[in-house]
């Protein structure tokens, strides 16, 4: 045994973070510790090492238990080298082991002084002095944060052959699943273990929740009978049993089960005409070094496409390019008149500490029309986890992960058409990341997401734009499990996009439709029926009422729009039809 914590008790300021909790830690355990953002994920970690105190309750430590820790903001020595920061930790590190760590992780010039280093470099030289430090135990606070796809697989393989303890938190659902072997859930100061990983948990985890509402149930069935019973006869209550009163009264006094809070996303978008992006043979450098060039595609309504490639190969620019927040260095990127696109960055945007959280989200806008009615801002926090009382606090009272989650609510406040998200998955929780995917099924417009979570690019892309390392970009239909699995065996195709999308070349890929594309093909004849079948209506009104200029202008704009949306239904139409017979012709190839 390792760590034995029992009946502990945490608060940070008035929230509770940790309440009457206890778990244990043994030898060659791979624990994960997940929950909602700002439950206390990380608050548990730094009182495992010390650096926060509990206020009831007892940790009971191996003796000359060491732990190596990584932490979200790294803290070096700014002006030693990167081999430095590593070595002298301790002596029986070999250099060796050091440079072949770091070489993993993409530093490969150690001799560099850390403060010139990125965010992203500085968390990845992190991550190799807590892998080579001797240790019991491993903490590691969101280790796959800024790694690219390859390093999170090697990670990934290094931690299934740990020979250690580790317990980390991540949001990685493919990292849950394959590496870790027990759960630990964070909820409302509650903590509630599972030998099992990620999607053997979401099992027992509902099991779970269905045991303790049955039992929430009966319980209060009890409480409705013993009311009666204590109502019934107020005059004589003396005489009632004391005990049993009591009983009532214990009863009344715990708290019903709750069930998981989630964010609720509606559609909010703009409309998007027929011309969205067209790309135009564009490329960038940056001091020489050529990160991509002649790169032409004209966006579809509906594109959703996932942007891989190693760090620093230019996904970020190329975001920013199609924004028009950076000018190429050769090329254009045209905008279509109904474009509105939101822009879901790196980390979030410089948030005023002392601004409140509403008025944060109020300069966006004060409501917003969704599918289900107009909501103010109050309303739409409340939707995104933030209540009526917490909606007055400070920003700088919020964690990392609930600050990104607030700038996620303000990016979809502005009701955009074309959604660019930049590695969107970090330290956003993952009950915000399973309605942020809900959200993106549903959402009726295009979208373009840089993002090193895998899971997330296989769940909501199903196409991918690839970096190599000549510098083209090179496309390919399919998620990114399908890209993998022919990598592996050398059978990836990809095609090059040009100016004229319907001269595209099909590479013969694994394609699949979802279920919901089947069904929507299914009813589209239908559903282009009914709106020709209104067209034709009105076209007969505007015959009987040739003299009426005010009402023929108002049946024009009707029979326009219901133009537009036949135009479109055709497009998407075509599109899942050709995209059916491919998958057709593949089968048949194969038979």
């Amino acid at each position: 045994m390792l760590i034995t914590a029992e009946h502990i008790t945490k608060h940070q300021n008035v929230k509770e973070i940790l309440m009457d909790a206890g778990f244990t830690i043994e030898d060659k355990d791979k624990i994960a510790l997940i929950g909602v953002n700002g439950t206390g994920k990380t608050t548990l970690l730094k009182i495992l090492i010390g650096e926060e105190q509990i206020e009831k309750g007892t940790i009971l430590k191996k003796n000359g238990l060491r732990i190596s820790y990584l932490p979200q903001e790294p803290v070096f020595e700014e002006h030693e080298t990167i081999l430095h920061q590593i070595l002298a930790m301790d002596k029986d590190i070999q250099e060796y082991e050091a440079k072949s760590i770091l070489g993993k992780l993409g530093i490969q010039d150690v001799t560099q002084k850390v403060n010139v280093l990125s965010g992203g470099q500085r968390k990845r030289v992190a991550l190799a002095r807590a892998l080579l430090k001797p240790c019991d135990l491993l903490l590691l606070d969101e280790p796959t944060n800024h790694l690219d796809n390859t390093m999170i697989e090697w990670l990934e393989n290094y931690l299934k052959k740990y020979s250690k303890a580790i317990f980390m938190v991540t949001h990685d659902r493919y990292f849950l699943e394959r590496v870790c072997t027990k759960m630990i859930e964070i909820d409302r100061g509650n903590l509630y273990s599972y030998d099992a990983n990620y999607s053997q948990y979401l099992e027992m985890k509902e099991e779970r929740m269905k045991i303790a509402l049955s039992q929430e149930k009966k319980r209060k069935s009890i409480l409705r009978k013993e009311l009666e019973w204590v109502r019934a006869g107020v005059q004589a209550r003396g005489t009632k049993s004391k005990e049993r009163l009591q009983r009532f009264y214990d009863m009344s006094a715990i708290e019903d089960v709750k069930t998981d809070e989630n964010v609720t996303l509606d559609t909010l978008t703009s409309r998007l005409g027929k011309k969205t992006i067209e790309i135009e043979q564009i490329a960038k450098q940056y001091d020489g070094h050529v990160l991509f060039h002649d790169f032409s595609y004209r966006m579809k309504r509906n594109d959703r496409i996932g942007i891989i490639g190693p760090n620093g190969c230019g996904k970020s620019t190329l975001l920013h390019i199609l924004a028009k927040e950076i000018t190429p260095d050769t090329g254009s990127v045209i905008h279509g008149e109904t474009v509105k696109i939101a822009y879901f960055k790196q980390g979030h945007e410089e948030m005023d500490p002392d601004m409140r959280i509403l008025d944060y989200i109020k300069e966006t806008s004060n409501e917003i029309k969704t599918n289900d009615g107009t909501y103010s801002a109050s309303q739409m926090l409340e939707r995104f986890l933030f209540d009526s009382k917490m909606q007055y606090t400070n920003i700088g009272r919020l964690s990392g992960g609930e600050k990104r989650r607030l700038y996620l609510l303000k990016v979809l406040m502005s009701a955009p058409n074309i959604l660019f998200l930049d590695e969107p998955t970090n330290d956003l929780d993952i009950a915000t990341l399973q309605i942020l995917e809900d959200y993106l099924d549903a959402f009726n417009g295009a979208l373009l997401v840089v993002s090193h979570d895998r899971y997330f690019l296989d769940r909501i892309c199903d196409s991918l734009f690839i970096f190599q390392a000549d510098g083209t970009i090179k496309s390919f239909i399919g998620g990114y499990s399908a890209y993998m699995e022919l990598s592996d065996i050398n059978q990836v195709k990809t095609i090059t996009k040009t100016n004229d999308t319907k001269t595209e070349n099909k590479a013969m890929q694994t394609l699949r439709m979802s279920s919901k594309e089947k069904r929507e093909l299914e009813n589209m004849d239908e559903e282009m029926d009914k709106v020709q079948g209104q067209m034709d209506a009105i076209d007969k009104e505007m015959e009987a009422c040739s003299d009426d200029f005010v009402k023929l202008n108002a049946l024009s704009d009707e029979r326009a729009a219901l133009e537009q949306k036949l135009e479109e239904m055709m497009e998407r139409w075509e599109y899942l039809s050709e995209k059916q017979k491919e998958i057709e012709n593949m089968k048949q190839g194969k038979a």
